[in-house]
């Protein structure tokens, strides 16, 4: 006989999982004790959605790391009520970027809750909305429900699941279980019929053009991806969750594309140059709604996604359901090299594109960028958290491996560059990683400076400081609307960051950038914050 505790942190250990993030309480003190006792090291954090960011950023570098290992979700941990409470914006971001979280939570036991209020509510009644399933453990069926929640989370496209664990139920017997239920893959390959419709509307085709996402990510699709645009001498633009998938150095790739409407103003209309359109696990729950029906009429539109697509915002003419990989190498089997687009006009756009958003003259957000990509190793990692910064980032910061650049694209979240980051280091303790954050992302969850000192995790953090909700700013003055409460007072985050035990530096101008990165470049034993003073209207006409 095992705890239900322990059951479920051997079949989370069996998948692959190593690490779980959060924040204790009395009701899930069994639940970490099970965790441990199955090798899963638990990492305590300052508030739970940090916890939920961590456990995504290591996520996304486990994914890279171990590309032949079973799909390990991140986990989780909270305690009933104000714990849980807590968790709801990471795991809605879960739900709306893709990816799988399993999100434990301790709830009292029923009996006690039919008369015992104090920090109860429904648990799975919040989380239904927000997961793929909320599900509760039971006596009896523990490995059920926690096998069943591991496959729910990573098939199809992945997403969080929500388990409440009664404490009897993580501190109880259950009967031992030998058979361990490993998720089965779908079938990899779209349905034969479909694949020679589609094979027959490319084939037809003499200047494809194609849009890869998440779903191509996540289906490590980026090496037939490249055979695929190299074959056919097809453009490629990516949405920024899926840069990286082809070095963004390479002659065919034309970058991020979703948020930035200078940006888009280049790329929609050279859809135009094309005479047929593959989306290659391209979801458009990252793109702005001048994203909605883009493509032209009369371009035959190949879609390969990983499951149903069910969002309206555009049209495919053929749909091609599975893994984006395989369904990849299927459509150009068999097919001949094709002219393509001319290359004059790739090069244009690639030209053009780079002098939208080149670094100011003297100084500015795209200096700050250009400054630490050129400094940076080539493989250095990036988190960026959400706002005006991003967007001129996502489209300046050249990736040249999947998940080079991660930031929340779909749901949009601020807060969360800064435990993603730390995610990543934990993952990948020899590579240089960096957080890309503005002054108000950074206050939302400042005190996880101190975790990251805690962990020794050596993230270099650039805070673009310009005392304001630079975005909203934008928006509110482009409306035509007086400004209000989009201002704030300054904080001396260098001085922040030395209390918290790391590094700390004010910038002002190129060289001073240079001296600070240089020097966190050489240090690497604890985290370093470089504040990076940009002026209040920088982001005007740079998005």
């Amino acid at each position: 006989m095992s705890s239900g505790a322990d059951i479920i942190g051997e079949r989370l250990a069996r998948q692959g999982c190593r690490i779980a993030f959060g924040m204790p309480g009395g009701e899930v003190l069994g639940l970490i004790d099970g965790l441990a006792k199955a090798g899963i090291r638990f990492v305590l954090t300052k508030h739970e959605n940090a916890a939920g960011f961590m456990a995504e950023g290591y996520w996304h570098r486990q994914m890279e790391n171990e590309p032949d290992a079973p799909v390990a979700p991140g986990v989780l941990i909270a305690t009933l009520g104000p714990g849980a409470a807590n968790a709801v914006n990471v795991v809605a971001n879960a739900f709306q970027d893709r990816v799988p979280l399993i999100f434990l939570t301790g709830r009292v036991d029923q009996a006690e809750a039919e008369s015992y209020t104090h920090q109860v509510f429904d648990h799975q009644a919040l989380f239904r909305p927000i997961t793929k399933a909320t599900l509760s453990a039971s006596a009896g069926a523990v490995e059920r429900v926690i096998d069943r929640a591991i496959a729910i989370a990573i098939e199809g496209q992945p997403g969080p699941v929500h388990v409440d664990v009664p404490i009897a139920v993580a501190e109880g017997q259950e009967p031992d279980v030998a058979l361990f239920r490993r998720p089965v893959a779908a079938p990899a390959q779209a349905a034969p019929a479909a694949l020679a419709i589609a094979r027959d509307a490319l084939k037809t085709a003499r200047h494809p053009l194609v849009i890869a996402g998440v779903d191509a990510v996540n289906h490590a699709a980026g090496p037939a991806l490249r055979e695929f645009i190299e074959r056919f001498n097809a453009p490629l633009i990516t949405t920024y969750k899926a840069k990286g998938l082809v070095p963004e150095d390479h002659a065919l790739a034309l970058g991020g594309a979703g948020l930035s409407p200078k940006a888009d103003k280049l790329l929609l209309p050279f859809l135009e140059e094309a005479d047929c359109l593959v989306l290659a696990g391209y979801d458009p729950i990252e793109m702005r709604i001048n994203w909605r029906d883009p493509f032209p009429a009369g371009i035959p539109v190949i879609e390969l996604a990983a499951t149903l697509p069910t969002h309206q915002m555009h049209r495919a003419d053929h749909l091609l359901i599975g893994d984006v990989s395989e369904n990849l190498r299927a459509l150009m089997a068999g097919l001949d090299e094709k002219p393509g687009i001319e290359i004059r006009k790739v090069r244009t756009l690639r030209s053009a594109l780079v002098s939208a958003f080149s670094p100011e003259f003297e100084w500015g957000p795209g200096v700050v960028f250009d400054t630490v990509r050129r400094l940076a190793p080539l493989d250095a990692l990036a988190t960026a958290d959400s706002g005006a910064h991003r967007i001129l980032l996502s489209q300046m910061w050249k990736t040249f491996e999947p998940r080079g650049l991660m930031q929340s694209s779909a749901l949009c979240t601020m807060g969360c560059a800064l435990p993603l980051a730390m995610g990543v280091q934990i993952a990948s303790p020899d590579r240089t990683v960096f957080a890309f954050v503005g002054d108000a992302g950074l206050e939302m969850g400042i005190g996880e400076l101190a975790t990251a000192r805690d962990l020794g995790l050596p993230i270099i953090v650039v805070v673009l400081q310009d005392e304001r909700l630079a975005l909203i700013d934008l928006k509110q003055r482009a409306s035509g609307r007086a400004e209000r409460g989009v201002r704030f007072g300054g904080s001396d985050f260098a001085a922040i960051a030395r209390a918290f035990g790391g590094a700390g530096h004010t910038v002002s101008n190129g060289p001073a950038l240079e001296e600070a990165i240089r020097t966190a470049l050489s240090e690497r034993k604890r985290f370093t914050l470089i504040a990076a003073r940009i002026a209040p209207d920088a982001y005007e006409g740079r998005l």
